[in-house]
């Protein structure tokens, strides 16, 4: 399961999606997510579905790496799915089981909040993680927050923290791997027991993680003490960002897309849809 997550892994390419500046990705990305939360029946959840599919294309990204990143949310899409099944009263009846009912609004609701979900990580690893390198993703998030500076926020370093953070997940996820593997060739058993034995079971692996994680935060610490890191203040970029026609035109089209979607779930009404 553990070899399932890729987030923060970056995928080296030279799509369109790659070249795009990470800002134009950016803020894209943000207004995705803010009209995924606003979109309501079949016709703006189909057109943020196609703006998706247009962007996984462009991406070049295999498409069997983006079926493995959901693989880790099935269960939570399993709980979500029976929880808005039984949890929904209101409808028409389609199956009585004891004291729960099954209608047909709550079948419609477990479906578009899976499938709002679904567009939701995968619309934020396709145009975020996997097309933009940690350096490239802490310079448009320093550049976009660029005006908190006056009020003596420091922009520079909580744009390193995150971008640090995204880039050691899989770093932390392989340690994981080896430890469970180290810990299994030892008899360790965390597949079978109760939850509490589970649970107990990996306390020998999350010790030697912390471990090994607040190693590695020391080692990085020291190799940009060494370098003479002192944050944001007088550096320079080697890469100076600026936007392209190319980039303007990606920003404008995806933008109107998504307008015609808020403009669908406000004025196309579909009943008992979410």
């Amino acid at each position: 399961m553990l070899n399932d997550i890729t987030l923060g892994q970056y995928f080296p390419g030279n799509s369109l999606l790659h070249r795009l500046d990470p800002r134009a990705k950016l803020i894209l990305s943000l207004v995705y997510i803010v009209t995924l939360f606003l979109c309501s029946g079949p016709i703006s959840f189909a057109i943020m579905a196609g703006l998706l599919t247009v962007a996984v294309i462009l991406s070049q990204i295999p498409f069997f790496v983006i079926l493995k990143s959901l693989r880790p949310i099935l269960i939570l899409l399993l709980i979500t799915t029976i929880f808005n099944l039984f949890y929904m009263q209101e409808g028409t009846v389609l199956l009585q089981l004891w004291i729960l009912r099954i209608t047909d609004y709550g079948l419609y609701n477990a479906f578009f909040l899976i499938l709002r979900i679904v567009l939701l990580i995968t619309g934020t690893f396709v145009m975020l993680t996997y097309t933009t390198s940690p350096i490239m993703l802490t310079d448009a998030i320093e550049s976009l927050l660029s005006p908190l500076k006056k009020f003596h926020v420091p922009v520079h370093e909580l744009s390193m923290m995150m971008s640090i953070a995204l880039r050691f997940i899989p770093t932390l996820i392989q340690e994981t791997n080896k430890i469970l593997s180290a810990q299994k060739s030892r008899g360790a058993n965390f597949d079978s027991g109760s939850l509490f034995a589970r649970a107990r079971a990996l306390v020998p692996v999350l010790v030697p993680l912390f471990v090994s994680a607040f190693r590695r935060a020391e080692e990085l610490a020291v190799a940009m003490e060494s370098r003479c890191y002192r944050g944001g203040s007088g550096r320079t970029r080697l890469r100076v960002l600026k936007f392209k026609k190319c980039d303007y035109c990606v920003l404008i089209v995806s933008l109107t897309v998504i307008i015609l979607a808020v403009i669908a779930r406000y004025t196309i009404s579909f009943g008992m849809l979410p």
